[in-house]
């Protein structure tokens, strides 16, 4: 990790917190200050499975929140069946009863699907920057709120719905297709996950 972008030493702290639909969702919290930011993981990951990206945006200042989604961990359903958008914007709450004064969401492949979901749903003006990593489609796009970025490598099996998500969206956007075929959280394994995650950093810094 290079020098800006080193990580803390502190751990994090566990929380749980309520869905609107009655769930409850464990995450762990990183950082702190004004700026919230979610990690929403892939369907193969869990919220521990971003410690390396959580600790190095927090060492940039931002208040951070990687959560378990639903039926994953000892994260519990609630009344609407496979909401995991509901866990984005819970965790979302959170963040703004815990200080931030705004919120921005990172979610990858399935995570991506229910970050993009809880942007079109969330109060208008709720958040700041939205970043999909190979990002699972929502049906109405043009509804996603935020500055926009996607990610996506150029060999990915969802390259084309993400560019056509990508298109659909409204501005502010921008795509950036990485070389190889790596998926989602799978690129931070690969010699690009130091660029991936600066990307994501300067994105939310903005």
């Amino acid at each position: 990790m290079v020098g800006a972008m080193s990580a803390p030493a502190e751990q994090p702290r566990e929380v749980v917190f309520p869905t609107a639909d009655g769930g409850a969702i464990h995450a762990l919290v990183y950082g702190a200050g004004d700026h919230g930011v979610v990690l929403a993981h892939g369907a193969v990951f869990n919220k521990e499975s971003w410690d390396e990206q959580a600790r190095a945006l927090a060492a940039a200042g931002l208040h951070v929140v990687a959560i378990d989604f639903r039926d994953y961990g000892e994260s519990k359903a609630g009344s609407e069946s496979g909401a995991r958008y509901q866990d984005v914007l819970g965790a979302m709450a959170w963040l703004r009863k815990d200080g931030a004064k705004k919120v921005s969401v990172v979610g990858a492949s399935m995570g991506g699907g229910a970050s993009a979901r809880a942007a079109v749903e969330a109060p208008a003006g709720s958040i700041d920057a939205l970043i999909l990593l190979a990002g699972g489609p929502t049906e109405r796009p043009e509804k996603m709120q935020g500055r926009k970025l996607f990610l996506v490598s150029e060999g990915d099996p969802g390259f084309e719905r993400v560019r056509d998500q990508y298109t659909r969206a409204p501005e502010p956007k921008k795509l950036i297709v990485l070389p190889g075929s790596a998926h989602a959280q799978h690129i931070f394994k690969t010699d690009l996950g130091e660029r991936l995650l600066r990307e994501i950093r300067d994105w939310l810094l903005q």
